[in-house]
C-alpha cells in the first residue's frame, strides 16, 4: 500500500476510476470539487485512478494534482480492470467518508449532498445510488442490465439491490473492511452488500456519458457478469450436479428400455436417435465441466496470492511516489 504523508485526514474522499477519460476529467474535477465543498468544506480529496489508459488521462490527472492540492493522481502499471482500479483507490483514500463514482459523469457528483443527508437521517453506513432511468444507452444494454441484476438477486447468497452500480457513499469502517478482503475477482457492489450494516438507497436518473465511449463492451460485460455470479453463488455448481443426475437417470431408463426391447425380440433401430443421444449427453458433460472449470480456475488463481494491482505512480501536490502495490 502506498504511504502518503498528509497534514490532516480529510472528511471526504472521492474515489474515481478512469479509463480513457481525457474528455471528461476537467468537467469531472470541477463538478466533483463543487459537490465536495458543499458537504465537507475544504476537507476533501479527489483520487483519480488511471487504469492503464491509452490517451492523456493520467497526464491530465497529474496536471490537476499539480494545480489543485485536493487531487491525487494514481497511475496503475497497466489496465487491471475497473473493479481493481476502484480497489486501488480505496486503499489510498484517507477520508472519514468515501464517495465512489466513475469519472465519466454518468453519475452526478452533486448527489453527494443528498447522500450525506440520508446517511445522517437514517444512521446508515452505506448510501447507494439506485437508477430510475439510464440515458444514452441502447435497448440491448438496458434490457440485459435489467435481466442481469434480477437474475443475480435470485442466484446470490446475499441480497444485492437491483439497478445499482458502484456509485455510493460509505463510512470509513466499511472501506476498511473492503480493503481487508483479499479476493481477486471483485464485484464491489456485491462485497459492500455482503459487509452488511445499514444500507439505504437514493434514487436518481443516470445521465449519458459526458464524452468518449464506454469502457465496457459486450465481452467485458459478460466477463463482469460471470465474475459476479461466481463470486456470490455456488448455485451453478448445484445446477451442474442436478443436470448430471438427471442425465444419468434418463440414460439409465434408456438402457432399460433397450434391454427390454431386445429381450422381446424387437430391433432397437435408429442411428439418428443414437447419435442425437450421444451428442446430447456429451454436450451436457462439457457444459458441466465448463462450470466446474470456471470455479476451479478462479480457485487456482486465488492461490497464487499475486498483488491485486500495481501502482506505477501517485502524484499529490506536485510530489510523486513511485511503484507500490
Amino acid at each position: 500500500m502506498v504511504s502518503i504523508t498528509a497534514a490532516a485526514q480529510p472528511r471526504l474522499s472521492i474515489v474515481a476510476p478512469a479509463y480513457n477519460e481525457e474528455g471528461c476529467l476537467e468537467a469531472f474535477h470541477q463538478r466533483a470539487s463543487d459537490a465536495a465543498r458543499a458537504v465537507a468544506g475544504d476537507s476533501f480529496e479527489i483520487i483519480i485512478i488511471d487504469d492503464g489508459s491509452r490517451d492523456r488521462t493520467f497526464a491530465m490527472a497529474r496536471d490537476l494534482a499539480d494545480r489543485d492540492p485536493h487531487v491525487v493522481a494514481v497511475k496503475l502499471s497497466r489496465n487491471f480492470g475497473h473493479q481493481l482500479a476502484l480497489c486501488a483507490g480505496l486503499t489510498i483514500c484517507r477520508g472519514d467518508y468515501i464517495l465512489v463514482i466513475d469519472a465519466d459523469l454518468q453519475d452526478p457528483p452533486e448527489l453527494a449532498s443528498e447522500m450525506f443527508r440520508v446517511m445522517e437521517a437514517e444512521r446508515a453506513d452505506v448510501v447507494y445510488g439506485q437508477r430510475r432511468t439510464r440515458a444514452g444507452e441502447t435497448a440491448f444494454k438496458l434490457g440485459s442490465a435489467k435481466l442481469f441484476y434480477r437474475v443475480l438477486r435470485r442466484l446470490a447468497d446475499v441480497d444485492i439491490p437491483a439497478d445499482t452500480g458502484d456509485f455510493r457513499l460509505m463510512t470509513r469502517r466499511v472501506c476498511d473492511i473492503l480493503n481487508a478482503m483479499p479476493e481477486r475477482y471483485r464485484f464491489t457492489r456485491g462485497l459492500v452488500s455482503w459487509v452488511g450494516f445499514r444500507q439505504v438507497p437514493v434514487a436518481y436518473d443516470r445521465a449519458a456519458r459526458h464524452a468518449g465511449t464506454t469502457g465496457y463492451p459486450l465481452k467485458k460485460m459478460i466477463r463482469f457478469a460471470v465474475d459476479a455470479v461466481t463470486s456470490f453463488s455456488i448455485l451453478p455448481l448445484r445446477v451442474a450436479s442436478f443436470t448430471g443426475i438427471a442425465t444419468a437417470l434418463v440414460s439409465f431408463l434408456a438402457i432399460l428400455w433397450s434391454l427390454v426391447a431386445w429381450m422381446l425380440g424387437h430391433t432397437v433401430a435408429g442411428w439418428a436417435s443414437l447419435l442425437s443421444a450421444i451428442f446430447l449427453v456429451g454436450g451436457i458433460q462439457l457444459f458441466v465441466l465448463g462450470i466446474i472449470g470456471e470455479y476451479l480456475g478462479r480457485l487456482y488463481l486465488e492461490t497464487k496470492r499475486r498483488p491485486l494491482f500495481i501502482i506505477d505512480e501517485v502524484r499529490r501536490a506536485g510530489v510523486s511516489t513511485d511503484s507500490e502495490t
